[in-house]
């Protein structure tokens, strides 16, 4: 049994095993001894500290992971031991410098370098990364803001979405090099060789600035003028900017987590309605699986859409997270992938799974039923829509479905897409031709669902009653069942639609259908090819009579004619003859004459 302790390293806690723990101690302790007489000793040490942090954190999968001698081991190989390296001041000196630990590659990520800025550092960030001098990354920002008009929105976007590289590890990471001692100490070591540099110059400039000064000078107040005078203009508008961009990112986060927290729980609310249907009858479902004509199991595609739709709403999820936490784990490059192949393999599954469905529907097929009806050319038809004890319909038809039981308890699909056209025979007797339609993935199936629709009829004391409405068995899915009722009339013959066929009847009347809704309820004599209305209101009969007036333009002026009445306008003035007022206007004035005043 090995005991344990608890350690806070750059201000993280970790449970570590007691003889790693003396192990990373001495480490430790050697790497402070090395930077005894070091400039920046403390910054140095600290680093070094948050490194291994990092690194212990890499590879502790929870928080109750013990550290052991492997994980201290593993961290001191990849930081290096404190004899490898020169780290008095000399390193720095332009003399010979010692063979360093051979690289065993980059691990580079992308920062924004707040260091060599201009605005947010997204353009010396990117040069880190890809290698470059920053200058062409600049110029390719001024052709996409001048030249497409994208750059100032992506560049916005590049802002708020790559971090800035505070700490030393994060700036060594951000040039490739390995996070080591070596390069923490040579980092730190620059960083205050260019303040003492930038310090030596403003020191210089203040020096000059106090010689040339009156001896009364307020060194205070100029201490301030220069301080104020170090911010450039790019750093006041980038606060400025900065302030409200992160603002927004804070609302576009918000709404990023409670969209995709909103989706991703109905996602899981229907994946589990679905996972307990053949358990909890939930309504509505029956209706899924009839039109389910590809016979594609209901759960299966219920996973395959919580994956397609689930995933893209978890990474914007997972995206708001980021935006409002900027420290936040990342989820790891296994999980990331493995969630994106489960999302491609869901879009293809629902794609095939499309196309399984529409192949249902590809073909149509139809099934006539022929049957002469004794009516002949001196008769009177009356026909009307009944419906069943089991199927109550309000005789407003669509052209969808429900699920219903019949008279034997078997349940059944019922529709009332049911349509009546009458046409003309030169026949003696009456004809009526029952058509039925279904789809099918081939012509055989169409057929077979055809014929397998059930539809009836009745005909007595010369009135035909129809049903309104068709049924078939669960078995033969919904394939867009329908029925078209032709009833063929002799000439001469009269036929009375009643108020309940009114919607089962077309809207409008041709040669091909000779009864249309408005005639319902009406006695219509069938014609060859053309219907009669026998009680219809007649309509009065208005004439209308258009006279084109005649119109004459020519150097004398205007003249216009139209059944005796004229207007004529020339330079004399203008006048106006009708059949009993003419009208005369001139320079010296108007004068109007009228039979009635003779």
């Amino acid at each position: 049994m090995n005991k344990t302790v608890n350690i806070n390293l750059a201000g993280i806690f970790f449970h570590i095993d007691e003889d790693a723990y003396l192990k990373l101690q001495r480490y430790l302790e050697a790497i402070k001894r090395s930077f005894t007489d070091s400039q920046g000793r403390s910054e140095i040490i600290a680093d070094i500290e948050a490194r291994i942090a990092e690194l212990f954190n890499e590879r502790v999968q929870n928080d109750k992971q013990v550290i052991g001698i492997k994980q201290v081991d593993d961290v001191i190989a990849i930081m290096g031991q404190p004899e490898d390296y020169i780290v008095d001041d000399e390193i720095f000196e332009d003399e010979p410098q010692p063979v360093r630990p051979k690289k065993t590659g980059k691990k580079q990520k992308l920062f924004r370098d707040p260091d060599n800025a201009y605005v947010g550092g997204v353009s010396s960030g990117l040069a880190h990364y890809f290698g470059i001098d920053a200058i062409w990354i600049r110029l390719a920002w001024i052709l996409l803001i001048f030249g497409l008009g994208t750059g100032v929105l992506l560049y916005i976007l590049l802002w708020i979405l790559v971090p800035e590289a505070k700490t030393t590890a994060e700036k060594i990471m951000m040039t490739g090099e390995p996070v080591n001692i070596s390069n923490i100490e040579k980092k730190i070591k620059d960083g205050f060789e260019n303040v003492t540099e930038t310090v030596g110059k403003a020191a210089k400039n203040v020096t000059d600035s106090v010689t040339n000064a009156a001896k009364n000078v307020d060194l205070k107040k100029q201490s301030n003028n220069i301080k104020s005078s170090s911010q450039t203009f790019f750093d006041a508008v980038s606060n400025f900017i900065m302030f409200f961009v992160k603002l927004f990112a804070k609302f576009i986060g918000i709404l990023l987590i409670f969209v995709g927290a909103a989706t991703l729980i109905t996602l899981i609310i229907g994946l589990l309605s679905v996972g307990v249907v053949d358990i909890i009858h939930i309504p509505g479902l029956d209706m899924v699986e009839i039109a389910n004509t590809g016979n594609t199991p209901i759960w299966l595609v219920s996973i395959f859409t919580f994956f397609a739709v689930g995933i893209p709403f978890f990474f914007l999820f997972y995206l708001g997270l980021k935006i409002l936490i900027t420290n936040l784990k990342s989820i790891g490059n296994f999980a990331k992938f493995t969630l994106l192949g489960l999302w491609l393999i869901s879009v293809i599954a629902l794609v095939v799974i499309g196309v399984r469905q529409a192949s249902e529907h590809a073909y149509d097929e139809s099934f006539n039923q022929k049957v002469e009806l004794p009516v002949t050319a001196n008769d009177t038809l009356t026909v009307k829509m009944v419906s069943s004890d089991s199927f109550h319909s309000s005789f407003n038809r669509n052209n969808g479905f429900k699920i219903k039981h019949n008279e034997a308890g078997e349940k059944v699909i019922y529709s009332t897409d049911i349509n009546i056209r009458v046409k003309s025979t030169t026949e003696n007797t009456a004809k009526l031709i029952i058509e039925k339609h279904a789809d099918g993935s081939d012509y055989d199936i169409a057929l077979q669902r055809a014929k397998n629709i059930v539809y009836t009829y009745e005909f007595r004391n010369n009135t035909l009653y129809l049903n309104d409405h068709l049924t078939t068995h669960v078995k033969n899915k919904f394939s867009d069942q329908e029925v078209y009722v032709y009833l063929y009339l002799p000439e001469n013959a009269v036929v009375y639609f009643s108020q309940s066929t009114k919607s089962f009847l077309s809207y409008y009347r041709n040669s091909n259908n000779l009864v249309s809704r408005e005639l319902t309820n009406h006695y219509i004599k069938i014609n060859a090819e053309e219907s009669e209305c026998l009680d219809c209101p007649e309509e009065d009969d208005f004439e209308i009579e258009v006279h084109t007036p005649k119109l004459k333009i020519n150097d004398d002026g205007i003249e216009i004619t139209t059944d005796g009445n004229e207007i004529k306008i020339d330079d004399e003035g203008v006048k106006a003859t009708s059949e009993t007022v003419r009208v005369n206007i001139n320079s010296d004035g108007i004068e109007i004459d009228s039979d009635e005043n003779n």
